[in-house]
């Protein structure tokens, strides 16, 4: 009995394994709070998307009034019906003026060039999301899927911390921090932005000109005002508040991350598995029709070589639902995905010059890099880098020359 009664009890091995998915959870609770995740990805997404958008404006510029101005087959009357049944929102619709069309088509390049460059992400973002939604819901008869998805990403752009790389936004904190000061962080033109925005707005509604919901209303002053506390706390001592601030927005850029990934993981399972139901993709001939039609035969020789063959087409039409319907389920292997993704590009980049959708299939590659690799990333941005930097040299040393002789 003494000898029972005084024996240590066995240590229980759930206690340790308790213990290690405690730590897992603390340090992923970190990660989430303490910094927003994938900078790269979330700035190639930047760089993609406003690349698009801003080479489809400058594409349409001496068609802009047919396609989203005042003589648009689309008028302003049916447009404004339409959003009047499906509650869309676009700043085109609080006047029907040329002139307030140009003011809103010239910003919108203005904001994807902005954004494009990394200038003032935050607001160049929210300009950004504003141009997009203003001309693809004026004409919703426009587009080729590829707008849908810019719709999609522009309104997740507003909620990331896309600039913190790749950016002038992050290129001045660097030599900020190198100079051992606050430096020139551009407070007088993010004061200046944020003003002007802020007045037009007031004004645009005092004087009935926005015709604005009680939604769209909160959200275009809620983040006014966000922004205004975030430049009073980072000029004031709050460090408490400043930490819970930039906590809360590391939460907020890495959920929309996780939302633009499960975006496009949702497109491509549901282009697949609608796929699979079609009868002409079922039996593998669904590539021929396109190649034969001519608003997606840019190429004719080229569409009439690759339907040349039928093994080549039935082997495309197979290939592209088999990658879309397994393309979310490779993300548990990273291996398989990042051998994977690439031909998923490939094929957006053959969809490109095979059926003329190049900026479908821009918004598509750019929407899949969210999912590339961290290293690669750098390693991409370090050739390019270097190589603007020799582009820089060669040019520097050919007008030294010629400086010399003059």
């Amino acid at each position: 009995m003494t000898a029972d009664t005084d024996r240590t009890p066995a240590p229980s091995p759930f206690k340790g394994m308790s213990r290690r998915i405690d730590a897992r959870i603390i340090r992923c609770l970190n990660d989430i709070t303490g910094r927003a995740l994938f900078p790269y990805q979330a700035a190639i997404v930047r760089i993609g998307f406003s690349l698009t958008f801003l080479l489809y404006l400058l594409r349409e510029f001496p068609n802009r009034q047919e396609l989203y101005g005042t003589t648009s087959p689309w008028s302003f009357d049916l447009a404004q019906r339409l959003i009047a049944s499906n509650g869309a929102f676009s700043i085109l619709m609080w006047s029907d003026s040329g002139w307030w069309f140009e003011v809103v088509y010239l910003v919108a390049i203005a904001a994807s060039l902005g954004l494009l460059l990394g200038w003032h992400t935050r607001t160049m973002s929210l300009l950004f999301m504003v141009g997009v939604l203003a001309l693809l819901n004026r004409n919703v008869l426009l587009g080729d899927g590829g707008d849908t998805l810019i719709h999609l990403v522009a309104g997740y752009l507003v909620l990331t911390r896309c600039g913190q790389v790749w950016s002038l936004d992050a290129r001045r904190r660097r030599r900020a921090a190198e100079g051992g000061s606050r430096g020139d962080d551009g407070v007088t033109a993010r004061v200046v932005l944020w003003t002007v925005l802020g007045l037009f707005l007031a004004l645009s509604q005092l004087t009935g000109f926005a015709e604005l919901s009680w939604g769209w209303a909160l959200f275009l002053w809620g983040m006014w005002l966000i922004q205004a506390l975030w430049f009073r706390v980072e000029r004031s001592g709050h460090t408490e508040l400043r930490a819970v601030m930039d906590a809360t927005a590391n939460v907020v850029h890495n959920a929309a991350l996780l939302v633009i990934a499960a975006q496009v993981c949702i497109l491509y399972a549901t282009a697949g598995l609608y796929k699979i139901q079609g009868p002409r993709w079922q039996d593998g001939t669904a590539v021929h029709y396109p190649l034969h039609l001519a608003y997606f035969s840019p190429w004719g020789p080229l569409s009439r070589t690759v339907d040349r063959s039928a093994v080549l087409v039935t082997v495309i039409t197979y290939g592209t639902v088999i990658l879309q319907v397994a393309f979310p389920f490779t993300l548990l292997n990273r291996r398989v995905k990042n051998v994977l993704l690439p031909i998923l590009m490939a094929e957006h980049a053959s969809i490109a010059v095979l059926c003329g959708l190049p900026f479908f299939s821009m918004a598509m590659v750019f929407a899949d890099a969210v999912f590339l690799p961290t290293s690669f990333l750098r390693w991409l941005g370090s050739w390019v880098s270097g190589t603007a930097h020799r582009l820089a040299e060669r040019v520097r040393g050919r007008r030294e020359p010629e400086t010399a002789e003059a």
